[in-house]
């Protein structure tokens, strides 16, 4: 079930990374955190399985993520600098965003300041959508650049460092496979629940 459902992607992830090598790379988390939910939980390990083969180096592999996340990050950080609070509320429901959340998001930046782009930078799906609250709070360009950074480099090295080694081990320990094939469908209800649990509470909130 779970190869069903992200073998497209994760062909087409395959095969830009193969044909732009660590520029393949740039542009795939760039897409990740320009606010579209392109998982890097799968580009990176992808990448990391290739450090395995000897054709990727596992730091520039980490770096060349990191680097993709801070341009990814450019549109949206401007968007919610430039347009943030009426974008939300003209067009949240379509982007699956409200206006308490934007309320919440630019209080926590309040309270928290600049560390929250680094922190969050660390965290499985807000990480992708930060930078357009970062723009709102109108976090200081260079401070958003070094912090989203910092923050997706270990992000990225650890999940490609994953990647590297369930590479290495996959043709070497009969068990890794055994074991992931027999997760395959539960991890897939999981995963299609999670997002369909998202969606509905999301669209739920709109009607209200």
């Amino acid at each position: 079930m779970l190869e069903k459902i992200i073998a497209p992607i994760a062909a087409w992830i395959i095969a830009v990374i193969s044909a732009g090598g660590y520029l393949g790379i740039v542009l795939l988390m760039a897409i990740e955190s320009a606010c579209v939910p392109l998982p890097s939980e799968i580009i990176m390990p992808f990448a990391g399985y290739l450090v395995s083969t000897g054709r990727f180096e596992l730091l520039a592999v980490a770096t060349a993520g990191a680097i993709g996340c801070n341009l990814g990050s450019i549109p949206a950080y401007e968007v919610g600098k430039r347009f943030g609070r009426p974008v939300v509320e003209r067009y949240g429901k379509y982007l699956l965003m409200s206006v308490h959340e934007l309320d919440r998001a630019e209080r926590f930046f309040l309270r928290w300041g600049s560390i929250t782009v680094l922190v969050c930078r660390m965290l499985p799906a807000v990480r992708s959508f930060i930078a357009f609250p970062a723009g709102v709070a109108r976090m200081p360009l260079a401070k958003f650049h070094l912090y989203t950074f910092v923050g997706s480099w270990p992000w990225c090295f650890g999940l490609a460092w994953v990647g590297m080694k369930l590479g290495a081990a996959w043709h070497t320990d009969s068990r890794l496979s055994r074991i992931l094939h027999s997760m395959d469908a539960l991890i897939g209800v999981v995963v299609i629940a999670g997002v369909s649990w998202f969606i509905w509470h999301k669209l739920k909130k709109r009607t209200r």
